[in-house]
């Protein structure tokens, strides 16, 4: 494996903005909600009463997993369940970056015509990836262990994440060998995260009442992960169970490369027809032909968000009833109602994850123009601005379908369940997130038309938000801080006070971005 360290120090380099970040921000996940915690509950009684309910809840248990515990420590790492599935996601999407995608790019080829083995480019990959699991496990330890929790657990607690980051890198490194495109590798390794959530999910609902499918969140590795319970019987063959699979799908991943040729997955591609059809005649058209994947894969995850989101939604109500519980869900959500907060701070989150679809649609046409595809289509009559127009049709509009039809979902999830019709007010407080997804994007096109180079880094401003919105409360960040990101400036609805002032100037400054981002491509090379 000649070259793997220099390689190495290439990824570090090229990864040296977007890295730090999102392990920071999930390393620090663990101990924000320690503070949270610590500042939801005045007494011990409300926090057993609170804990009591949760390990009986479903809602609860499919989001989290089960709590075995009433402890802050044990509440806390429960709390931060759904961790290591962005973790796993986190993971997967930069080792395919620095093995599928560059060999898609032809860097791979480039950088093999010099002194490098042929397992180099994975080898480095997976030891970066396994390297930042390994740092954001130190970095949840100690702060798990500056929260005066017990040191013992903290460890356990920061293997976890690391086994979880391990495991998921292995998976990735199998996924970035089955196709020929990077997009693929990307969908099979986050469908494989989401297949273990599920896993998970199912195992745990089933063990509530002695079901016969509790076994499943034993074929899961997030379900190995939340076996551990660090700060109860912290044990240690699930952490094994981690370590093999890692160890097994690497070995696996490594042994796939050398049989398949550069370029080439072990699944064929399907050539397309040699000539277009009449409906891919127009920038939009073939815009649609690239992007329909995207918005199905994402319309689908939503989708299956607000039917979770909407089932929880009377889980939420029973844990208020007859306890000292809604004055807590009612400061965490901004609304006196329990459940119209709980819907205003399940909007929050999905806007942010809109804004992810939105980033990610915005880069295809960074992607287009690394691949060559952008230059041979405004060879043609295309003008740039019809060609980038047609993908900011779906980095725009797409965010809103999918919000919408979360809402739709979630609204009509809970109105079945409950009897309650709330669907106009959850659906409201969903798409009046739409103006900060927007900002977003508008960050996103502004880059790729001002410095292609760093579009990329429209990944870490989504990420600033993120961190705003998962401890910006806890830690009691200034208010200067939290105004940073758009979404802290969108009405907490339902059950809050509609504004339109910031939705209106969010959409003014997003309509600014991504007019300055199209100006900006007129006047510079492409590719770049």
């Amino acid at each position: 494996m000649t070259g793997t360290g220099k390689l190495l120090r290439l990824i570090l380099r090229r990864d040296r903005f977007i890295l730090p970040i999102w392990v920071l921000v999930l390393g620090i996940l663990p101990a924000a909600y320690v503070t949270t915690i610590e500042g939801l509950f005045s007494t011990d009684a409300e926090r057993l009463d609170y804990a009591r309910i949760s390990q009986t809840n479903a809602g609860f248990v499919a989001l989290y997993g089960q709590l075995r515990g009433d402890s802050v420590a044990e509440m806390a790492i429960w709390r931060a369940g759904f961790v290591p599935v962005m973790l796993g996601v986190a993971v997967a999407l930069m080792l395919i970056r620095h093995t599928r995608a560059d060999e898609e790019a032809g860097r791979t080829e480039l950088i093999g015509a010099g002194v490098i083995g042929r397992r180099a480019p994975l080898a480095a990959a997976l030891i970066a990836t396994m390297a930042a699991g390994l740092v954001l496990g130190v970095i949840a330890t100690l702060g798990l262990i500056g929260s005066d929790l017990p040191v013992a657990g903290s460890v356990w607690a920061g293997a976890e994440m690391t086994l979880a980051g391990w495991a998921f890198a292995g998976v990735a490194a199998i996924a970035a060998q089955l196709t020929g495109g990077a997009r693929s590798a990307r969908s099979i390794a986050v469908l494989v995260v989401g297949l273990a959530f599920v896993l998970r999910l199912g195992g745990d609902l089933s063990a509530m009442s002695d079901g016969p499918l509790s076994w499943l969140s034993w074929l899961s590795p997030i379900g190995w992960a939340q076996h551990i319970y660090p700060y109860g019987a912290a044990d240690w063959w699930p952490a094994l169970l981690m370590l093999l699979f890692a160890a097994a799908t690497t070995a696996v991943g490594v042994i796939l490369l050398g049989h398949r040729d550069l370029g080439a997955g072990l699944f064929p591609g399907r050539p397309g027809p040699a000539t277009a059809a009449p409906s891919l005649r127009t920038p939009l058209a073939l815009a649609w032909r690239l992007h329909r994947g995207l918005l199905i894969g994402w319309a689908s995850a939503f989708a299956a968000l607000g039917l979770v989101f909407g089932a929880v939604g009377q889980s939420v109500a029973d844990i208020g009833q007859g306890t000292a519980m809604g004055d807590i869900f009612a400061r965490m959500g901004g609304s006196d109602v329990i459940v119209s907060s709980y819907f205003a701070s399940i909007a929050g989150m999905v806007g942010i994850l809109a804004a992810c679809y939105a980033v990610q649609a915005t880069l295809r046409m960074r992607d287009e123009e690394s691949a060559g595809h952008a230059e041979m289509v405004l060879t043609s009559s295309s003008s740039r601005w019809s060609w980038a127009a047609g993908h900011l049709v779906f980095s725009l509009l797409g965010p809103a379908v999918v919000l919408l039809l979360e809402g739709v979902v979630s609204g009509a999830a809970y109105a079945a369940i409950t009897g309650d019709n709330l669907m106009g007010d959850v659906v409201g407080g969903t798409v009046a997130e739409l103006p900060a997804v927007w900002a977003i994007a508008g960050v996103a096109a502004l880059l790729f038309g001002l410095l292609p180079r760093c579009a990329a880094l429209s990944w870490g401003a989504l990420s600033v938000c993120l961190l705003i919105l998962l401890v910006g409360a806890p830690l009691q960040l200034d208010q200067w801080v939290l105004d940073i990101s758009p979404f802290t400036h969108i009405p907490h609805l339902p059950g809050g006070d509609l504004t339109w002032t910031p939705l209106v100037v969010l959409t003014v400054v997003a309509a600014a971005l991504v007019a300055a981002g199209l100006t900006t491509l007129r006047r510079r090379d492409i590719p770049a």
